[in-house]
């Protein structure tokens, strides 16, 4: 499980299934929520591997409007020959409770491709009616015009139009980017501080020894611990006769997804993690994990 606490949000994401392997994840914001779950799929090409993930993501705002969608395929190519790329392709489908929809295309990418990495999309209405023209690229930028200046969206994009308006910028990357190219952000994901420890479950993965080895650069000590945990989770599984359950989850009966039952921030304030073993230290063969026992993400 992972959790993230900003001033302008506070993120939950939780491993609710292990076979298949279910992420599901609680986002709260200044007059909105964000939830949703996924549970990836994959393909081998040979030169390929084509990630397909299934599941529908949620925004809410106050206002009771909502949004849902659901993610694009991702391919990563030249796996074993050849310069390492990915790009997304596929269609997006935003429907909404009200009175806007959007579809949003990512174009497949070929060879011989001069302008890669586009996206192009049409917002309607109610009556489905065209109001709105989205264009840009995945990896630079995404902007709107609406349907009076959609004849000024050009082939490039509207970054030139007098009556398009930027939705969407990537950030800038660090000064000195380092060998992985994370951004400022991810950077900072698994950063663990004295002060944030305490306060974490021992289920947070922030804490797992192996993923701390293979950043410090340790690289036999992180497979030897990756090895030590793959055995102890099937030992875990073996011991639990009745089953993993999520403990800050619980699965919608009716569509399926999973949604945030609640408690997790309130048992960080008070720091009481009862039911939470620590999976990443030794598990001894007559200890029995609880239903509530969490999965490492």
């Amino acid at each position: 499980m992972r959790t993230h606490l900003t001033k302008c949000f506070c993120l939950f994401l939780h491993q609710v299934s292990h076979h298949p392997m279910v992420m599901a994840c609680h986002c709260e914001g200044k007059g909105w929520k964000f939830w949703g779950d996924s549970n990836l799929k994959s393909k081998f090409w040979g030169q390929s591997i084509q990630l397909d993930p299934n599941g529908v993501l949620t925004l809410e705002f106050d206002d009771g409007e909502i949004f849902q969608w659901s993610k694009v395929t991702t391919t990563i190519n030249n796996l074993i020959l050849g310069r390492v790329y990915c790009h997304h392709h596929g269609t997006m489908n935003i429907s909404g409770n009200r009175r806007y929809s959007c579809k949003l295309t990512f174009k497949e990418q070929s060879f011989l491709d001069r302008n890669p990495r586009q996206v192009q999309g049409v917002v309607k209405d109610a009556g489905g009616s065209k109001v709105a023209t989205l264009t840009g690229k995945w990896d630079e930028s995404v902007h709107c015009v609406i349907n009076n200046d959609a004849s000024k969206v050009n082939s490039h994009g509207p970054h030139q139009s007098s009556g398009s308006t930027l939705l969407w910028e990537k950030n800038e990357p660090p000064v000195n980017p380092t060998r992985y190219n994370l951004s400022a952000f991810a950077i900072t994901l698994n950063e663990l501080t004295p002060e944030l420890e305490e306060k974490l479950p021992p289920t947070d993965s922030r804490l797992r020894p192996d993923q701390r080895h293979l950043e410090n650069g340790e690289y036999e000590k992180a497979n030897a611990e990756k090895l030590r945990l793959e055995t102890q989770q099937r030992m875990a599984r073996k011991m639990q006769e009745s089953g993993w359950k999520p403990r800050w989850f619980q699965r919608d009966s009716e569509d399926g997804t999973y949604r945030y039952v609640g408690g997790y921030w309130e048992a960080r304030e008070q720091r009481t993690w009862v039911g939470c073993n620590d999976i990443f230290g030794n598990l001894s063969s007559s200890q029995k994990l609880p239903p509530s026992a969490l999965y490492t993400s």
